[in-house]
């Protein structure tokens, strides 16, 4: 599972953090330890303390033994949730239509007990093997004092998290074959960062691709408008092609460089036309934290606060933008990183190249309340829920906020939340000056109705991309993009996140036509991580 809910801190400042599972993952806290189910413990002393490991193994063993007589109610009461087992556990004889259960333990971990599930799964005639591993964890329960099953979902499956259940039957979207923008067929096997995303455009799209629908086993989500996940399919449709924007050869590079970082994701996409050459994530939960991710995105935020004092004639390229050891607004103090000489005398393509924090906040007096917010919607498209990019994404925000979160917001902490999805989405309008709204599939597929913005001028987006390729080839990101040739830019970033021993790496770049963003928790600097995620992604040629 993911990370959890974490609030991004300067000091005071905070930029909270939501999402999906892992950026603000269920966690079971249920009645849990007061076993609800079960025969109570009226007239004996109540025991207290981990449960032992004979009491484990009994409590495990009686449990799998219901599970697999198909004895739901009799199952839930070894829980401590009988309420909420009963149901699945019900669902799973009876909905999904799994038969032949066979649990076989593994080696307990403490009260952890791992072990595999062997089934039938079968559905008018029509029958399919389906094996898996899950695990277990054995706890007191604190009214009984009786061992219990800690209850979740994922005892059942892995993948099953809180409101969903199990199916079996009629597919409710028929398959697709979806295939990039060459015509290479894109599965899940091959890409399995794309799985869920392959199914959210199934959803989406698997009735207007010319398909039929076929027979599966899969979750259906408790989340509105989120997709199936197929587990085991009885009897194949045929499936509609549908043609997606993405880059086989990019998002293989992808795939492969997220893997290196945990929690950590990618996207790449296409300057001049917003295209979504690949997205990628590493992450247990399932979640599309490249597109929905909400994230502080620390420095690389400077590319659009650089944007607004250009734009708002506060300074320019070669204008001031002085770099002292720490700058003070509004009784907050913000600092540089450690080690970083300050320079008085810098300018801002200095202080940008550098990632100088106090060079920018020392203007936060000069910009507006809403100035930031204003640049980010008007000229990158950011912060109006208008984004439809073929499957569920953020837009980013970049609210209007006074006190210190003004000056935050200005080197990507405070208030403003971005995903790797919107970083990309600004490097590409920095480097063209045009906003092209990222999508995946082409809009003419379904008419629907992409956002716009006003863009930049040709003399910001000059000194914007002045000061990328000077960060590229000898600031902060000149490490990690030596060796690419072409026209490249790039902007480091971090965000210290409060409760993280490291801060979030973030990294965005360009190369030629082809802009990439990545961001993994808990990274550390944005040259230890993210940086090399979206060198590989750019080195691919997209």
């Amino acid at each position: 599972m993911g990370k959890g809910v974490k609030t991004a801190v300067i000091g005071s400042v905070f930029a909270v953090m939501v999402g999906g599972a892992g950026y603000g993952a269920y966690n079971i806290v249920s009645a849990l330890n007061s076993d609800t189910g079960g025969p109570g413990a009226s007239g004996r002393s109540v025991k207290t303390g981990p449960p032992s490991g004979d009491e484990i193994k009994e409590t495990s063993k009686k449990f799998f033994a219901a599970w697999e007589k198909g004895q739901a109610a009799e199952a839930a009461t070894y829980t401590n949730n009988d309420a909420a087992a009963q149901p699945l556990l019900t669902a799973y004889g009876e909905d999904a239509h799994i038969t032949g259960v066979r649990i076989t333990p593994g080696t307990s971990q403490g009260a952890t007990v791992p072990f595999t599930v062997k089934a039938t799964v079968s559905y008018d005639g029509k029958s399919k093997p389906l094996t898996y591993k899950s695990e277990l964890t054995v706890v007191r329960g604190q009214t009984t004092g009786r061992a219990l099953v800690d209850w979740q979902p994922s005892v059942v499956h892995p993948q099953l998290q809180k409101g969903d259940t199990l199916v079996t039957g009629e597919s409710a979207n028929p398959e697709i074959e979806a295939v990039d923008r060459n015509g290479a067929v894109l599965t899940k096997d091959k890409y399995p960062s794309l799985g869920p995303i392959l199914d959210e455009l199934r959803t989406k799209y698997g009735d207007d691709a010319g398909g039929t629908p076929g027979v599966e086993l899969a979750i259906r989500h408790d989340a509105e408008g989120s997709a199936d996940t197929t587990l085991v399919t009885l009897a194949k449709g045929r499936p509609g092609k549908l043609r997606t924007t993405l880059s086989a050869n990019a998002q293989a590079a992808a795939e492969q460089a997220v893997k290196k970082y945990t929690e950590s994701s990618v996207v790449a996409v296409k300057p001049s036309t917003g295209e979504v050459l690949a997205v990628a994530n590493h992450r247990d939960d399932g979640f599309n934290a490249a597109f929905l991710g909400k994230l502080a995105p620390g420095s690389t935020m400077k590319i659009l606060s650089a944007a607004t004092l250009i734009d708002n004639g506060i300074t320019s390229m070669n204008g001031p933008a002085p770099c002292p050891n720490e700058a003070v607004w509004r009784s907050q103090t913000f600092h540089n990183l450690t080690g970083m000489a300050p320079n008085e005398k810098a300018t801002l393509a200095d202080s940008f190249s550098r990632s100088c924090n106090t060079a920018f906040v020392k203007y936060a007096d000069e910009v507006k309340v809403d100035s930031l917010t204003k640049e980010a919607e008007n000229r990158f498209g950011l912060g109006q829920d208008n984004w439809k990019t073929g499957i569920p994404s953020f837009d980013g925000s970049v609210p209007a906020s006074g006190g210190p979160d003004t000056a935050a917001n200005m080197i990507g902490q405070g208030q403003v939340q971005m995903s790797p999805l919107n970083m990309a989405s600004v490097t590409a309008t920095a480097m063209t000056g045009r906003f092209h709204q990222p999508v995946i599939v082409s809009p003419k597929l379904d008419d629907r109705e992409i956002a716009t913005a006003q863009g930049l001028s040709a003399g910001t987006v000059a000194q914007l991309r002045a000061m990328m390729n000077r960060t590229a080839t000898s600031g902060t990101a000149a490490g990690v993009m030596a060796g690419l040739g072409g026209s490249i830019g790039a902007k480091t970033g971090s965000a210290e996140v409060d409760g993280q021993s490291k801060s979030n790496s973030w990294f965005t770049g360009y190369r030629d036509d082809v802009a990439a963003a990545a961001m993994t928790q808990d990274g550390g600097h944005g040259v230890d991580a993210a940086g090399p995620i979206v060198a590989a992604v750019l080195r691919s040629g997209g």
